[in-house]
């Protein structure tokens, strides 16, 4: 059998990666074993340990791509101006609020937040473990990217922003009543877009 290329190789490891970082953020990490994500992958199980040293170490990766996912998205909106259904502008902070804090979001966790996908997970860790690291780094970094948004309000105010969103998102996936999770997700775009004022359109 001939020998996979260097290339190849990064490449299925990559694959791997992604397929994970999607799989976690569905199921949670404890629900997704190895053979499941190498075959997501389209790969085998037995070539597991050419590519990671353990499932805590393949987690952590995927973690940390879900959380790049987020911050790209993030850095995509800082030089733009997005209309919203009424013809106005809206700010990249608002538009990336009014797209977080969506149906759209809500149900494709998937694709979504690593960590309102996976907030609980982290807690559940013990310190110092590769999940609860890779989370906190990526919160970090999520952090970070809110703030660079234009019309920041300094750390504090992103970091309170950040936990209204995350929070929201959160308790919209885990009610079952449509029309509550609904009003979680309205209720925390106004708050954060324009309090006082009728919540922008999803």
């Amino acid at each position: 059998m001939p020998r996979v290329s260097r290339a190849e190789a990064e490449r299925h490891r990559q694959d791997v990666i992604d397929h994970t970082a999607r799989l976690i953020r569905e199921k949670g990490s404890e629900q997704v074993s190895v053979p499941q994500a190498m075959a997501a992958a389209g790969l085998t199980h037995g070539g597991f340990y050419r590519h990671f040293s353990s499932k805590d170490d393949l987690v952590a990766q995927a973690l940390t791509a879900a959380f790049a996912e987020r911050r790209e998205a993030m850095d995509d909106l800082v030089d733009q101006r997005m209309d919203d259904p009424s013809g106005e502008q809206r700010t990249p902070r608002a538009e990336f609020l009014a797209r977080y804090l969506s149906t759209l979001h809500r149900d494709h966790p998937g694709q979504g937040c690593a960590a309102a996908a996976l907030a609980a997970d982290a807690a559940r860790a013990e310190p110092g473990a590769p999940l609860r690291t890779a989370f906190t780094a990526g919160l970090r970094d999520l952090v970070d990217g809110f703030q660079q948004l234009p019309d920041p309000e300094g750390r504090e105010a992103a970091l309170a922003d950040l936990s209204t969103m995350v929070g929201a998102l959160m308790l919209s996936r885990a009610s079952d009543d449509p029309g509550l999770s609904a009003e979680l997700l309205a209720a925390a775009r106004r708050r954060l877009t324009s309090p006082g004022g009728d919540a922008p359109t999803a």
